[in-house]
């Protein structure tokens, strides 16, 4: 058994699994999951700050973010995709299959946005119906704005769509503050669940950009309107996965009862950070790092499958490699959720500083005493 140390899925703790083996009602007729459901949801946006209405959605991650643009997109809109990272551009592909005009504002990879240059983008062109935007690339480990970001769109009428999947629970998301319109999160990064939901957070004026639309929302399963009116109805729109959602509510139980989150989770990803810098490797971004994630570059002369397959194979941890653009370039270490934590990243940084020393990279120090010593301090 390995230990998974990638930016998600992440570890789960026991609680967790026990709730998802629990016996099961009937989810379509049973009222007192409804009232479970609606409970969870509501705590759900007490964490994020908002009365907004929120929805766990059957179906991985990425369903919320295709569910957004789905939802919002008809033949014609334009929606402005913010591009700072391999998620950030994927957007596009949600807007045109729903129709839309995706038009991009491209920035620096290395980087968070830059609301500065947004905000002259925008003057020049702010006829958008929507736009999107990534809270944190994962490929990367860009942590963007939201809050100065998405208030900007609100400011010329643009509605925001955010994907906070790696970000929220490790990093500070407060939706009113920020104005956004339809956040979206997953319940396998920080959150610390099994794979298999997601959930959103929607406003009232995205719902009624959707209701107002002149053409039906070409989509059943990644329709958010169908969720509007579940809980007066006391009816879900297909099969709610009730196991997974048992376990996702002793997740944000774990969470609330976790008053240090999002202190643990910088405290831990400083600290990996200078242990990474200190072993003499590179971090990829100049600036704008994400407490949930470290992405390393591969040094020269090296390869990424040296050091994941070493690592996996010698010393049972399992770390990420990337794909797309960053295919081969960088290896990312995650440290969300449960496993942000001293013992996890220490044994993390301890086989990663002597799998350079299998491969013959002259590692400059023991990265987990690095780390060690930064916590302590």
């Amino acid at each position: 058994m390995y230990k998974t140390m990638t930016p998600g899925p992440t570890n789960v703790r026991q609680n967790v699994r026990m709730a998802r083996s629990l016996e099961t009602t009937n989810p379509d007729i049973d009222p007192a999951f409804c009232e479970f459901y609606k409970e969870t949801c509501d705590l759900l946006g007490q964490l994020m700050y908002t009365r907004n209405n929120v929805y766990i959605l059957g179906g991985e991650g990425i369903l919320g973010l295709e569910a957004a643009c789905a939802s919002l997109t008809e033949q014609g809109d334009r929606a402005l995709v913010i591009d700072n990272g391999i998620f950030g551009r994927g957007f596009a592909d949600f807007v045109t299959m729903y129709g839309g005009e995706a038009v991009s504002f491209v920035s620096d990879y290395h980087r968070p946005v830059s609301v500065t240059e947004l905000e002259a983008f925008l003057k020049k062109d702010s006829s958008f119906k929507y736009a999107t935007v990534v809270h944190c690339d994962t490929p990367s480990g860009v942590l963007n704005p939201i809050k100065d970001i998405c208030n900007l769109l609100a400011s010329y009428g643009i509605l925001t769509v955010v994907d906070s999947v790696a970000g929220m629970f490790g990093e500070y998301v407060n939706v009113d503050e920020s104005k956004i319109d339809i956040l979206c999160g997953g319940s396998q990064k920080a959150l610390s669940a099994p794979p298999g939901l997601t959930m959103l957070w929607v406003s009232d004026k995205a719902i009624e950009a959707m209701e107002n639309r002149k053409t039906p929302i070409a989509a059943f399963y990644a329709n958010i309107l169908t969720f509007k009116d579940y809980y007066k109805e006391k009816w879900f729109p297909y099969t709610m996965p009730i196991s997974d959602i048992y376990g996702l509510r002793a997740a944000v139980d774990n969470v609330i009862a976790d008053k240090n989150i999002l202190e643990r989770h910088a405290r831990i990803a400083e600290a990996t950070r200078k242990a990474i810098t200190e072993g003499g490797l590179d971090l990829y971004l100049e600036d704008g790092y994400s407490n949930t994630v470290t992405v390393v570059r591969v040094p020269d002369g090296f390869t990424d499958k040296q050091i994941l397959d070493t690592i996996k194979e010698k010393y049972n941890i399992m770390i990420s490699g990337c794909f797309d653009v960053l295919a081969g370039k960088v290896i990312r270490i995650g440290h969300m959720g449960e496993n942000s934590n001293r013992e996890d990243m220490a044994a993390v940084l301890e086989a990663l500083t002597k799998t350079l020393q299998d491969i013959d990279f002259p590692v400059k120090c023991n990265m987990a005493e690095v780390f060690l010593e930064e916590l302590n301090n």
